[in-house]
């Protein structure tokens, strides 16, 4: 397929990555000439110098022939303005178009043919739901969902005390007394998919595939205590902070957020009148323990900068804070990252990423694409949903007599409002759903493309 990034920040960077490994033809749009040149030494993708929203730029770019437009420069109103261009020009074109002013969002979403857009996304609210979710079960470092939120892939870290510290998988079911799937495991730095003698140790971070109604069950038993969070601290009030604590008073919780700028505290206490807004350096010690940081049950820290991020979540692990999420806009380190006590990391670029790709391999297979896709293990793996249809492959066949390529498993199969977690006898059917882990560098786009032939 043919697309065109406009904005090359850090969004539009990580979809240049993600999309030309993909096999699409990228071609980049932006104003600044140094980062369309390191684009172009980084991803095998080409460039056009100029504003993405101008009939002129378009043109040069190839807009009449292309399949896609990405707006996703830091402005919405180019965004807006480009994608409504990019339609006058190629009624046939795809435009998807990166809004972040909260008070755009519902008019983008209403006049979504007026503007000429495919999709909106909005990393920051990807963000913070994604937060949200890691907030409402703590023992978790990440949740994915599939089946519209029956099933899940979390992870979770296997520390010194861990009852599954020096278990094999085979012996793990004894112990957390539920049908569970460890699917990928992290160990230094390298994703491995296990099979049953693997032993688990100190340090590994385990994804483990369950019934979302287990999940409790399934933290009772490892000896996670589980708690209900009442009052969460978040460094930074940006628009991240705002959709959280947005969410997060719904449900009753008690927010503080910590935000130096005082025209920004200004505008948080108009429109989130319900919670606690401090303003101050949240980077400074006494500012914290003075507003009661040791005595929350989380703390999230959305500033702008990972490294002031990072540095503030070592810190409330060190002073006890039970629950501890960072935002990192860069995970090219993420070895580094692992070795830290940063708790849950979530990366707004990586989510938005995942969420165009699926769109974008929708587009491409217009059937048997993939309905959902989540990166695992600092994105070494990928857990795709399908739909199994008419021309798939081995239905009705026992999963023991099919063989799947290299560094793929089926984690997960629904049959209409039934969950299974397979094994050697399960069989899937044409209407069942199926959840399926690969490796990063798989072809895997549909679902046939798992089988080996």
């Amino acid at each position: 397929m043919k697309i065109l990034i406009a904005g090359i920040g850090k969004v539009g960077e990580t979809l240049a990555a993600d999309l030309s490994a993909d096999g699409n033809s990228v071609t980049l749009i932006d104003t600044e000439s140094e980062i369309l040149e390191a684009g172009i030494e980084a991803y095998d993708v080409m460039s056009v110098e100029g504003n993405c929203a101008s009939m002129e730029t378009l043109l040069e770019a190839g807009v009449e022939t292309a399949d896609l437009l990405i707006a996703a420069t830091g402005k919405d109103e180019v965004n807006l303005l480009s994608c409504m261009t990019a339609h006058q020009l190629n009624s046939r074109i795809h435009t998807i178009v990166r809004l972040r002013n909260p008070e755009y969002l519902e008019q983008a979403y209403r006049m979504q043919e007026s503007f000429g857009v495919s999709m909106v996304f909005n990393p920051e609210k990807q963000t913070a739901k994604e937060i949200e979710r890691l907030l409402k079960f703590p023992g978790f470092l990440q949740r994915d969902s599939f089946f519209k939120g029956r099933v899940e892939i979390v992870e979770c870290l296997i520390d010194k005390n861990s009852k599954l510290n020096g278990i094999s998988l085979q012996g793990m079911n004894e112990i957390v007394k539920c049908r569970v799937l460890v699917c990928v495991v992290l160990r230094e730095g390298e994703a491995i998919m296990p099979d049953g003698q693997f032993v688990l140790r100190e340090g590994d971070k385990i994804f483990v595939t369950a019934p979302t109604e287990q999940l409790s069950l399934l933290l009772k038993n490892l000896g996670v205590v589980t708690r209900k969070n009442r009052r969460v601290m978040l460094a930074g009030g940006g628009t991240v902070a705002y959709y959280l604590a947005q969410e997060l008073l719904k449900s009753h919780i008690d927010v503080q957020i910590v935000e130096q700028d005082e025209e920004r505290c200004n505008w948080l206490s108009e429109f989130l009148p319900q919670a606690s807004i401090l303003q101050g350096n949240a980077a400074k010690q006494t500012l914290l323990e003075s507003e009661g940081l040791s005595a929350c049950d989380a703390f999230v820290t959305l500033t702008g900068t990972d490294e002031r991020n990072m540095i503030l979540s070592l810190y409330a692990q060190n002073r006890g804070v039970p629950q501890v999420i960072t935002k990192v806009n860069r995970l090219e380190d993420s070895k580094i990252l692992d070795t830290l006590a940063l708790g849950s990391v979530v990366c707004p670029r990586s989510l938005s990423s995942e969420h165009i790709v699926r769109y974008v391999r929708g587009m491409r297979n217009q059937t048997g694409a993939a309905v959902a896709i989540h990166t695992l293990a600092e994105e070494q793996a990928e857990a795709m949903e399908f739909i199994v249809e008419e021309g798939t492959l081995h239905c009705g066949e026992p999963l023991r007599d099919i063989r799947l390529k290299k560094n793929t498993l089926l984690v997960s199969i629904a049959h209409g409002t039934g969950i299974e977690i397979p094994n050697g006898d399960s069989t899937f059917a044409v209407g069942d759903r199926v959840v399926v882990v690969v490796g990063r560098d798989s072809d895997a786009l549909q679902l046939n493309d798992i089988f080996k032939y």
